[in-house]
This record gives structure tokens, C-alpha cells and sequence, in this order.
């Protein structure tokens, strides 16, 4: 059975969904109709995991080997396999992990200003429901005592902003000129020619890719009453219903979870700017990071330590529906969302 020629491996909150789906409409390409795959975070056994949304998440993993080669089983003859899976870049493990079952993989990860992800992945966690903090440095300040309680890993805002310390390691196992490194901002302002660099790295015809979708869209959510009323629901009902047996979870989260989250994220607005107050908070816990990143890849990233530096997005045109129940990843890419999903 094949195996993946290729991976996306982060960050989260970063364009990798609209990178993947870019890429899946290449000819030469085969991406898995799954994102978010999660099998080499796995070592072949269903992952233990705690916190908010960590039954959902368990839910999603592909941790059987013949499960995860059956995701790539329907491409075409000569197509070059991928899947993305955005923890990957984060997780050590997941690093000797892939080395062993695929050295010769090629990898890409985007890389996004640390604090603007962090804050993305921050306002993701409000969207969905289950974030109850409503302060951006204040939820970051309560990582360690999260990851001390083993929550896992989406609830690691500030962690998995830390590229330095993922790159260098991930370097232990795959050469640099094995891995590709994009820069958010690069997806966002030149997005074609961006695509077309990823395309040359995979060895395919560049210039058969022209845009990006708007794929996986966090939407602003504020903190009235009825939307803190509506978290509580989904808190508790995500909590509940992975108790019980068999399909019923999942009929739940589609009788419940989904119109809940729909109603959560009914303003589909695109999430609020990161303030200059935010950004400066949280600038010296990536400080000396950005300097290992630096170190490693020879590359400059001294413009995410300015505090006045302005955020990036990917560009939302037409009349796209934004939000988690409109456009999810932890789905096949031809299926129409069913529960409230949550990226991780």
C-alpha cells in the first residue's frame, strides 16, 4: 500500500488548509481526502488526551497503519501522495516517527509571526466554543498548569508557536534540504507564486495552481451572554456525549453540537485585530526562540520581535461562510461538515 511522498507538518493556524486544498486540485498531486490524519503523532495505539475537546480530537486520530495507507489508496498512477497534519512539527516523537516509516518524505511547514498564530489559535478555541478564558495573555499565561493537567496540544498556544526549538529537532532527523520552510505572510501577499515554489520543491509543474481558497476561516465570536450560554452547552455536551457507546457520539454532535456551533458563530465575523498591548505581552516568550530559528535556518525573522508590526491574513473574498461548522479540516474534503469539529 503507498505512503505519503509528502507532508505538510505546521504550524496550526497558518494556511495549511488552504494549502492543502490548493494543491489537491494539482494533476500531479494526491492529497488525503482526510487533513489532519494525525497517524505519526501516534506510536500505533488509540492517543490518550485531556482538556476541552479532547474526546472529539481522540476521535479523529488514524493511529492503524493500514488505515492511514488506505487514505492514499484511490490516487492515480504516478501521482505523488501527501497528507497534512499541522501537530506534526511540534511533536518530537512525531519526528523519529515519520523518519522511520518515510526518511525520503519531503515536508513543508508554514510559518506564521508567533504571536499573530497564537492569538489565531487562541480566537479558534473562543469560535468553537471551548476556550472560557476571553483574555488573549491571560489564557497563554495558563498553558503550563494546561499541559501539566495534560490537556493536548491546540490548547499550546504559545508552545506551538515556538519554531526554533520544532525546526531544530526535525532537522536532527530530515536534512534542510528536505524541508521547506514558507512564510505566512509570503502565502497571503504572494499566493500563486508561493503555490509554484512548493510545487518545483515537490518536483511537479509549477503554474497549474492560480489561488487559494479561503478554507478553515475562524470566526469572531463575542462574549455576550447568549454566545457564554452557548460555550457552557457545548462544553458540557461535547463532555457527555463521547461517553456513550458506539455511533452515538457522532449522532449527537449533529443533532446537537453542530446547530449549537452554528448559532455560536451566527455574526460570521472574521476574528478581531491582535492589540499593540497583546502583541507586546507576549513578544519576550518568543525572543529567544526566534534567535534558534534564526541559528538553524539561516533565515531572518527579526520583524516578529517589532511590536509595531501590523498582523497578516489570508485574503476572505465573496461571500464565504466563515467559521468551524461552515469549513472545517477534520473531514474528508468532499463531505459537508456534520458535528462541531475542533482543528488538533
Amino acid at each position: 500500500m503507498p505512503l505519503p511522498d509528502f507532508l505538510i507538518v505546521g504550524a496550526p493556524k497558518a494556511g495549511t488548509t488552504a494549502l492543502h486544498v490548493a494543491l489537491a486540485g494539482h494533476p500531479q498531486l494526491f492529497l488525503s481526502p482526510v487533513k489532519e490524519p494525525k497517524f505519526f503523532l501516534t506510536d500505533g495505539r488509540p492517543k490518550t488526551l485531556g482538556g476541552p475537546g479532547s474526546e472529539h480530537s481522540k476521535a479523529t486520530y488514524i493511529w492503524r497503519q493500514e488505515e492511514y495507507e488506505e487514505l492514499f489508496a484511490s490516487a492515480p498512477a504516478g501521482a505523488m501522495c501527501g497528507e497534512s497534519t499541522t501537530l506534526y512539527l511540534s511533536d518530537f516523537e512525531a519526528h523519529r516517527r515519520m523518519h522511520e516509516l518515510v526518511p525520503s518524505a519531503r515536508l513543508i511547514a508554514v510559518l506564521r509571526d508567533p504571536v499573530d498564530r497564537a492569538h489565531s489559535n487562541w480566537t479558534h478555541m473562543r469560535s468553537v466554543g471551548l476556550e472560557r478564558e476571553r483574555d488573549f495573555v491571560t489564557a497563554c499565561s495558563l498553558e503550563d498548569e494546561r499541559q501539566r493537567l495534560g490537556w493536548y496540544p491546540m490548547w499550546s498556544y504559545v508552545r506551538l508557536s515556538r519554531y526554533g526549538e520544532q525546526i531544530e529537532d526535525l532537522y536532527r532527523y530530515f536534512p534542510p534540504a528536505q524541508v521547506l520552510l514558507l512564510r505566512y505572510r509570503d502565502l497571503c501577499d504572494e499566493p500563486e507564486a508561493t503555490v509554484s515554489r512548493v510545487c518545483k520543491f515537490l518536483g511537479v509543474d509549477p503554474g497549474l495552481v492560480h489561488s487559494l481558497p479561503a478554507a478553515n476561516v475562524t470566526a469572531d465570536v463575542s462574549d455576550s451572554p447568549l454566545n457564554e450560554a452557548l460555550r457552557r452547552l457545548m462544553r458540557s455536551g461535547e463532555s457527555l456525549a463521547y461517553k456513550l457507546p458506539g455511533r452515538m457520539p457522532e449522532a449527537i454532535g449533529r443533532l446537537v453540537g453542530s446547530p449549537t456551533l452554528r448559532l455560536l458563530q451566527r455574526q460570521q465575523k472574521t476574528r478581531r485585530t491582535l492589540t499593540g498591548r497583546e502583541r507586546r505581552a507576549l513578544i519576550p516568550r518568543f525572543k529567544a526562540d526566534v534567535a534558534v530559528l534564526e541559528r538553524v535556518t539561516g533565515m531572518t525573522f527579526s520583524e516578529w520581535l517589532d511590536p509595531d508590526r501590523s498582523s497578516a491574513r489570508l485574503p476572505v473574498r465573496g461571500s464565504v461562510r466563515v467559521g468551524a461548522t461552515f469549513d472545517t479540516i477534520d473531514r474528508p474534503l468532499d463531505e459537508s461538515p456534520a458535528s462541531a469539529p475542533v482543528t488538533g
